[in-house]
């Protein structure tokens, strides 16, 4: 079974939205290829190759040595989404993108997004997905305390509709 939050977690740090998890080192993004069924991501299947890119990771800790907040920036991903029922496809060339990440007290994550970046918002989410959206700008959502919940809260600047652009 398709396994939504660790798979989107895995395929938002590709797309250099969101290192959810700490990593203290330069991270190079591997090649690779994935497919949300549809209703997760958009309403049909949608196919997301994603290639390159290289985000630097600060990682940041109190005196406890618990991390507290991850600062990843750099360059995107690559990202090529396809329609595998009409093989509509969208190119984006990888750009610049902040990520800041805030480890909450109740276990919660605050993101903070600038540059270009792609957020997937699935049925679960606040508000309810299927939705996939390039944001050139700002964008702040928060991961509830069951690590899969996103709940956005505001956003800045321009948004393309993914879906819409390959229906």
């Amino acid at each position: 079974m398709w396994r939504s939050s660790t798979k989107r977690t895995s395929l938002l740090a590709a797309f250099a939205l969101t290192t959810v998890l700490a990593v203290s080192a330069d991270a190079a993004i591997a090649a690779e290829h994935d497919v949300f069924p549809a209703g997760t991501a958009c309403d049909f299947d949608l196919a997301v190759d994603i290639a390159g890119g290289h985000q630097v990771v600060h990682t940041f800790v109190d005196a406890n040595g618990t991390t507290v907040r991850t600062l990843s920036t750099g360059v995107g991903s690559q990202l090529t989404f396809t329609n595998p029922s009409t093989n509509a496809t969208i190119a984006l060339r990888s750009n610049g993108s902040v990520t800041n990440t805030v480890f909450n007290a109740d276990g919660s994550q605050t993101i903070t997004l600038t540059g270009h970046n792609v957020l997937v918002l699935f049925p679960t989410d606040v508000p309810a997905g299927p939705s996939t959206t390039l944001y050139v700008g700002r964008v702040v959502f928060t991961i509830g305390v069951d690590g899969q919940t996103f709940t956005l809260q505001s956003t800045s600047g321009t948004a393309t509709d993914i879906c819409a652009a390959l229906s």
